[in-house]
């Protein structure tokens, strides 16, 4: 019996979907990435973006339809609001949520598949979180270079604006122990991109009360690691939160080579009036000084962001405002939404009173911000050798493409596909915004 999954949402779906893939494939079934060919049809889904329910629903009703002439189960989990949740009982056959993950087989048994015993069988939770006997499952990698590795769940800080604690609950740290195993083990086996996944990475072990080390001991520990080692990979996080990043972070980064030097911080608005709306807990002066810290500790990295435009209340005096932070940190790339209201946010409570084509409009007025400052920063590079992994053959025919330290997309003339994976050096030749192009110098 073969299965797909359809994986909506961010790098922590993507997790949740590889260790999906595992247990199904302990209960003996076949992943297939073509929709027609499988007979268990899932989602693991995403209620932080109404963009994502939507599409839920209109999957959901095409395999349905499906239903009249076919012997189908279908499932959906991951990221859901307990609304949403409600919702999909009437539509789904199985609905979970991941941290129940390992009753999964006892779920289609209901349905009269036998699956085989797998090491998954008769785990019961005693005591501690329900999410540690989820986390021990050793997830099927989308990728033999890159990874993603969650470190925690959930989030305690209750932005207006966000649905995460509703969806995933409280934080919850992974234990380090497990953690540091799963990177050096994927380090061993030559991976060369990590990604410690969290919804407030810089919060890690703080739920611990001193019994786990800190998200800076965490980077310091895979630091260490790579230079005793000798290894060469790159290690990123996403996402930190302002009111929680310091400057030791920053230190720890600069001090290891194997810690790429890329820094996502999350700005959501240049007006401290929305952020205290937004239920942020920092100030633009805070944000100011640490961004202040990065280009004096990390002269090198880039910098990215999120924010959202059209939150409600917000006036055109405070979206100035945000523009002209923009145009002040001069961001390599930014992750820019138009402000939907979710059930379960605070703010769904309020008035959308900002209309979706000024939503738009200012959308396409940082955009284009971000087009010129993006440019700026990438024509630096131009005639400088870059190391870069080599990710996949480029849209255009005669091409590889791959990424900088900086997580800069760039292409270079080449067809040798066992390239894909590895280190290369290239000589930066021309550059546009969001992207490079160069010539191939060296296999590293």
């Amino acid at each position: 019996m073969k299965y797909f999954i359809m994986n909506l949402g961010c790098q922590m779906n993507q997790a949740d979907s590889e260790r999906v893939q595992s247990v199904f494939g302990q209960m003996g079934l076949e992943r297939t990435d073509v929709e027609r060919e499988a007979q268990v049809l899932g989602i693991v889904a995403c209620s932080v973006r109404q963009k994502a329910i939507d599409r839920v629903y209109t999957k959901i009703h095409e395999w349905n339809e499906r239903k009249n002439s076919e012997n189908l189960i279908t499932f959906v989990s991951g990221c859901i609001l307990p609304a949403d949740h409600e919702k999909f009982l009437d539509r789904f056959d199985l609905v979970f949520s991941i941290e129940d993950l390992l009753k999964v087989p006892d779920l289609f048994r209901q349905y009269g598949i036998v699956t085989p015993l797998s090491q998954f069988e008769g785990n019961v939770i005693v005591q501690g979180s329900a999410l540690e006997p989820f986390w021990k499952v050793a997830p099927v990698y989308s990728s033999t270079f890159e990874a993603f590795i969650p470190i925690q769940n959930g989030c305690d800080k209750f932005c207006t604006f966000c649905a995460v604690p509703y969806t995933r609950g409280r934080e919850v740290s992974r234990p380090s122990a497990d953690i540091l195993e799963e990177v050096k083990t994927l380090v061993k086996k030559g991976y060369k991109s990590i990604h410690l996944l969290g919804q407030n990475v810089n919060s890690y072990g703080l739920d611990k009360n001193g019994a786990e080390l800190t998200f800076n001991q965490l980077l310091e520990e895979i630091g260490q690691f790579g230079e005793a080692g000798g290894y060469q990979f790159w290690t990123y996080f996403t996402s930190p939160h302002p009111r929680d990043m310091n400057r030791e972070v920053l230190q720890t980064i600069a001090r290891y080579p194997v810690l790429a030097k890329l820094i996502h911080l999350p700005l959501q608005s240049g007006d401290d009036h929305v952020l205290i709306r937004m239920n942020r807990h920092h100030t633009m002066d805070r944000y100011r000084e640490l961004i202040a810290d990065v280009r004096r500790l990390l002269p090198h990295a880039t910098l990215f962001t999120d924010i959202i435009v059209g939150f409600t209340g917000e006036t055109d005096q405070q979206f100035q405002s945000t523009l002209t932070a923009m145009k002040e940190f001069r961001y390599q790339m930014a992750f820019i939404a138009q402000y939907s209201p979710r059930p379960g946010a605070a703010s769904a409570r309020w008035e959308d009173d900002v209309s979706g084509e000024t939503k738009k409009e200012r959308l396409q007025v940082l955009t284009q911000v971000l087009r010129e400052t993006s440019l700026e920063y990438n024509q630096t590079l131009v005639g400088r050798i870059l190391k870069v992994l080599v990710e996949k053959p480029d849209r255009k025919k005669g091409y590889l493409s791959g990424r900088t330290e900086g997580k800069i997309s760039l292409r270079f003339a080449g067809t040798d596909l066992s390239l894909v994976g590895t280190f290369v050096d290239v000589h930066i030749e021309s550059a546009v915004p969001f992207s490079l192009e160069g010539t191939l110098v060296a296999r590293t």
